[in-house]
């Protein structure tokens, strides 16, 4: 029997089985380099358990309350800066590894800090991970998937990051009896030592390869990710005429108008994500509770719920992204948390003094983490990864994840001060606000990208066509 009669058989085994090899590898390698997300959302998750008590120990006043839960979006500014360069000199696949171990120093040095500003220089070192793992991961799971899977496996990565604060909310809780915030941050470096092994399995980014000359490697990476080995060849041509020209970024950035225009929508984007307000919640959300008038044991489990449904809603975005489209998703995101923000206020404003005012709140908290996770929250990724042109797609992808962690630092460091100046309830308005704007800009400039090939886009945008035009 030769050789090409036995990968027939082997085949046609694996079609009677109905076990198909090639999209459970992709469904494997999807994880996989998801769990960067998982790493970002328990450190994102874990400080909104452990603050009160880390407070209390080393008597931490509001402002460096703030500045212990803005510390890590600091690093992580500074690891989007320069996750660019690392994933281009690097790659993808080692850029994640560097990542992982860092998440796991970041961790141990936050369970074993001594001082308030040990803990700020600790939470510096995990925002230097999240910052690159938030740049790399998306990148590389787009550069991995089909066209037809591209939005549900980059939004993979940001239903990972609901899946970390749920964790981490449900350890709170846990260690919120014994009130051992060391632990809380402790536990995170077993997962993140998982996710260190775990990415050395993955293959390299073929588009990764094919920048640095190594064509086989790369033709057999597609040939192990594809059904069809012609869609595989295409993907090779196609990436090799878009890497003809080499990324000018810097260059482009002064010289073309057209790229300042993509570049300006990806900053958009995730100052639309930052600002919808999810991030108030996932490190507050104890802090709003007791303004509603929950007790400490409440308020734990009230967040756990929180970060239960904020994963759940998740799945929406991941199931529906390929199906209905970017936009339409956006629409109802936006609406339904300037609505659920709106109500929060009102009824901040006239006071809860009844069980059912109290429950009501929850359940409004609840509304607006199903509308942030079902849309802007995995969408803002997908898109960006999208409307960037091959030649500047590290400096447009690099300078719209550093929006959004200046941005969650910007957020992080004020809602303690916001709700002291202008009350509970002005600060809940005022991001109501912010997201009923979103829907208009999402109507004037955000394009509809479900299905579309990125060169494609990429010829529209630099001939000049309207950005919500680039895609369907």
């Amino acid at each position: 029997m030769n050789a090409q009669t036995d990968q027939s058989t082997i085949t046609q085994d694996v079609d009677s089985t109905g076990f198909d090899a090639t999209n459970f590898k992709m469904i494997v390698i999807g994880v996989v380099a998801a769990l960067a997300g998982l790493m970002s959302g328990l450190d994102i998750g874990v400080v909104a358990g452990a603050l009160d008590f880390f407070a209390k120990r080393y008597h931490a006043s509001m402002l460096a309350q703030e500045w212990v839960v803005s510390a890590m979006m600091a690093g992580a500014a500074v690891g989007a800066l320069g996750a660019g360069w690392l994933s281009h000199s690097l790659g993808r696949k080692r850029s994640l590894i560097l990542g992982a171990a860092v998440f796991v120093v970041g961790s141990v040095g936050c369970a074993l800090c001594w001082s308030v500003p040990s803990m700020m220089f600790f939470r510096v070192i995990m925002g230097l991970a999240v910052g690159l793992s938030a740049f790399t991961a998306p990148l590389y799971l787009s550069e991995i998937a089909s066209e037809e899977t591209r939005g549900a496996m980059v939004s993979t990565y940001q239903l990972m990051v609901t899946v970390g604060i749920f964790i981490a909310f449900l350890s709170n809780t846990y260690f919120s009896y014994s009130g051992d915030w060391r632990w809380m941050f402790g536990v995170a470096a077993i997962p993140a030592a998982l996710f260190l092994v775990g990415v050395t399995f993955l293959p390299y980014s073929p588009r990764w390869l094919i920048i640095q000359g190594r064509h086989k490697e790369a033709r057999e990476v597609l040939l192990s990710l594809r059904d069809d080995p012609l869609v595989a060849a295409q993907e090779i041509r196609a990436i090799r005429e878009q890497l003809e020209v080499k990324q000018h970024g810097m260059q482009l950035l002064r010289e073309n108008p057209n790229f300042r225009r993509s570049l300006a929508l990806g900053v958009m984007l995730q100052a639309m994500q930052q600002l919808a307000g999810i991030n108030i919640i996932m490190y507050y959300a104890p802090h709003i509770l007791e303004k509603a008038g929950f007790d400490a044991t409440s308020q734990m489990w009230c967040t756990a719920i929180i970060g239960l449904v904020n994963m759940l809603a998740t799945f929406i975005a991941v199931g529906l992204v390929d199906k209905w489209g970017r936009k339409p998703i956006l629409y109802i995101g936006f609406t339904v948390m300037a609505l659920g923000m709106a109500a929060l206020a009102t009824l901040l404003a006239h006071g809860m003094n009844s069980q059912a005012s109290q429950l009501l709140a929850v359940f409004l908290l609840l509304i607006f983490c199903t509308g942030f996770a079902m849309s802007a929250g995995p969408l803002m990724w997908v898109l960006c990864s999208e409307i960037q042109p091959m030649q500047g797609r590290d400096l447009g992808i690099a300078l719209s994840t550093l929006t959004n962690w200046v941005t969650n630092m910007i957020v992080g460091a004020s809602f303690l001060t916001l709700m002291t100046t202008i009350g509970t309830a002005g600060t809940f308005w005022l991001f109501a606000a912010f997201n009923a704007v979103f829907v208009v800009l999402t109507y004037l400039f955000v394009p509809e990208t479900k299905g579309m090939s990125l060169d494609v886009m990429e010829k529209r945008l630099l001939s000049g066509t309207k950005l919500r035009e680039l895609g369907r």
